[in-house]
């Protein structure tokens, strides 16, 4: 069991040293992206997009189909996801990326993805109660 945790350390290591390296932690890379004036790092998700799915295309008719329900709350979570993403410049692990790159203003971005998964709780169990379909809760 230790075995696969430091494998799996070691994997999260090497994922955030690239990262760093080749500037993807970055505020300023990463709005750029979204203001479309570097398309660089959308052609390398994209393209990650693409080798994952011809990676994974021969594996399909072995994984068994799921029924996935499509709840109301995707489309509005998605874009809310994506909109703090682009505020903060970081999705949630690109966030232990940047603190360990030494940027602090991080810290403010893992208090905010703690505090939205505390709301989104509180609030769905108040408001929604739809199947979210995790874990079997």
């Amino acid at each position: 069991m230790i075995k696969q945790y430091l494998f799996y350390a070691f994997l999260g290591l090497a994922m955030g040293f690239v990262v760093a390296r080749i500037g993807f932690a970055d505020y300023d890379e990463l709005h750029r992206m979204f203001i479309f004036a570097d398309l660089r790092m959308l052609f390398s998700f994209m393209g990650a997009v693409v080798l994952s799915m011809l990676i994974l295309a021969p594996f399909a008719k072995k994984i068994p189909k799921q029924h996935k329900i499509f709840q109301p709350g995707t489309i509005p979570g998605s874009m809310l996801f994506g909109f703090g993403w682009a505020i903060s410049g970081a999705c949630p692990s690109l966030v232990f990326v940047q603190l360990g790159s030494g940027k602090l203003a991080a810290i403010f971005t893992l208090i905010g993805i703690y505090l939205g998964v505390l709301l989104h709780k509180k609030i769905h169990a108040r408001y929604f109660r739809w199947d979210t379909g995790s874990c079997g809760v």
